[in-house]
């Protein structure tokens, strides 16, 4: 067996992983008509890639331009900390429900390709209350 086989079917034994598999997560959330808190928080997500790795390189190449590197030392960790704020300030915007969505649906259909079959294998959470828990009390 395989390292990547290996340490796949070890994060497959994870509460996160093993409930997007048994789940069968999906993107069906995606579907769903958006709030406009959503689409706020995607526009600044949008924006902010956009802002972020073009203004380093322009204010970069105005500070070359300018022969001034203190333009490029404060702008440069300004600017991008600025693109920071603005992805934080847009996934705090868009809710949380829909990057857990995403990330249990890419656990899953990743762990399925690693795995193949075996990822149906996997047990289920054990319910409040089974044999097993009474057994340890």
């Amino acid at each position: 067996m395989s390292i990547i086989k290996k340490t796949a079917l070890y994060f497959a034994q994870k509460e996160f992983c093993r409930a997007a598999i048994n789940e069968h997560a999906d993107l069906s959330i995606f579907k769903e008509k958006l709030s406009a808190s959503v689409i706020a928080g995607l526009i600044l997500i949008t924006i902010s890639y956009i802002l972020g790795i073009p203004a380093v390189f322009i204010v970069g190449g105005i500070s070359a331009w300018l022969k001034n590197p203190m333009v490029g030392v404060i702008g440069i960790p300004l600017i991008y900390g600025f693109s920071w704020l603005l992805l934080m300030l847009g996934l705090y915007l868009a809710g949380p429900k829909y990057g857990k969505a995403l990330g249990h649906w890419v656990v899953r259909v990743t762990l399925e390709k690693i795995l193949g079959d075996e990822a149906n294998t996997i047990r289920p959470l054990p319910q409040e209350g089974s044999e097993k828990d009474i057994i340890k009390k």
